[in-house]
């Protein structure tokens, strides 16, 4: 599957901070993991601290998936609002899941201080934005589902956004949210990997993975075999390949980056934007004085379909942001299409589709992928070893 097209600013930023060789001999090691993003890249990390030996594989360069089309913008709030998923999957798993993203963010920040990564890593408040006069119910029992349980919020009136220069009707403003740029982390996290024995390989593709006596063996397109005790799935939204439940429904979205700003608005600076349009819109600003910002989801269809969108997305995106801020004259540098996934609540999926077969899955789909994949570092121990824990539980597999 194509997943991105155009070439991202993180790329142009990054250009290529490293490069592996393909798979060139048969071999065996204790796990493989199979995709060398964001995802792969935490769950080598958390491995390698735990004493395993790593071999991961990519059928690209590493990170240059859904992690280099990503905004990095991190969210406790998931896309299914916490009202909403509270009806939708209980109180206890809801609230737990939010407070948990919340904590992600905190645990990312030092995992980048752990690898001196220097991946611009910088908390930011969050603010969610009605759009509409008809949202601000909707926004109101959203508000009142945090405050009473425990997260730091804050409504904000159409006067106090008018303020941040953001013409909204009403917002619920978030202590906790950050942004940075995943593409340099993911990179960094590899590379410290590779230095603590992690095996990584790129251009190698996986074509069919079979289990022998206790052995899972994986199989490459060139016929080179990769012999290991367990295979952890990091693959994303390509995992609709290999998964037979039906987990996630394919999306294709959009992002622009602007041309650096002199100087920014203080206020908007301070901030990441999110509203509560279906699809919804989210704005912040980089290092070096841009504005990124993403949205116009539609159903995937082909990528093909989705990159002959792209110059028709780029007018009607910066259009909506000129509507949103209307001081701040938004003129698009770089643009580029993706693809992503929602499941029905909103939540990850952790853990193994079929019980017979030591093959765990990681996959953080929608708007909170980098927090979800964070939490998913704990889940891969425990599924590894057969110990139980909440995340095997709540992000199960036919849940």
């Amino acid at each position: 599957m194509d997943i991105r097209s155009n070439e991202p600013y993180w790329l142009i930023v990054n250009s290529l901070p490293q490069s592996y060789p393909s798979l060139q001999e048969s071999i065996s090691s204790e796990v493989l993991i199979i995709g060398a993003g964001i995802t792969g890249a935490l769950m080598a990390y958390k491995l390698i601290e735990a004493g395993k030996k790593v071999v991961i594989v990519d059928r690209r360069d590493v990170c240059n998936g859904s992690t280099a089309a990503s905004t990095s913008m991190l969210q406790y709030e998931i896309d299914v609002p916490l009202h909403k998923l509270i009806e939708q999957v209980g109180l206890t798993c809801a609230v737990s899941s939010y407070q948990n993203c919340e904590k992600a963010i905190k645990d990312i920040k030092k995992i980048a201080g752990n690898i001196k990564s220097y991946c611009g890593f910088e908390y930011k408040k969050s603010v969610y934005f009605a759009s509409s006069k008809k949202d601000l119910s909707f926004l109101k029992n959203e508000f009142d589902a945090r405050k009473e349980h425990g997260f730091k919020v804050k409504w904000l009136s159409k006067e106090d956004l008018k303020e941040l220069g953001l013409n909204a009707y009403a917002a619920i403003e978030s202590q906790s949210g950050a942004v940075m740029d995943v593409y340099k982390l993911a990179n960094d996290l590899l590379k410290y990997c590779s230095k603590k024995g992690a095996e990584i390989y790129d251009r190698t593709d996986i074509e069919e993975i079979k289990t022998k006596k206790e052995k899972t063996i994986a199989k490459t397109k060139t016929g080179l075999t990769i012999e290991v005790d367990h295979v952890v799935h990091c693959t994303g939204y390509e995992s609709t390949d290999t998964i037979k439940e039906n987990i996630v429904a394919l999306k294709s979205t959009f992002a622009l980056a602007s041309e650096a700003f002199e100087t920014l608005p203080q206020a908007f600076k301070k901030h990441i934007y999110w509203n509560t349009d279906s699809p919804y819109l989210y704005f912040r600003s980089t290092e070096d004085g841009r504005i990124v910002m993403g949205g116009g989801d539609r159903d995937f269809k082909n990528a093909t379909r989705r990159d002959a969108l792209l110059s028709k997305k780029e007018k009607d995106l910066t259009k909506k942001f000129q509507k949103c801020f209307p001081d701040i004259p938004f003129i698009a540098d770089y643009s580029w299409a993706g693809t992503f996934g929602e499941t029905k609540d909103g939540l990850p999926y952790f853990g193994k589709p079929d019980t017979e077969k030591n093959e765990h899955y990681i996959l953080g789909f929608g708007g909170n992928g980098i927090t979800f994949s964070v939490m998913g570092m704990d889940a891969i121990i425990h599924s590894i070893n057969k110990t139980p824990h909440p995340y095997l539980e709540y992000y199960k597999f036919n849940r």
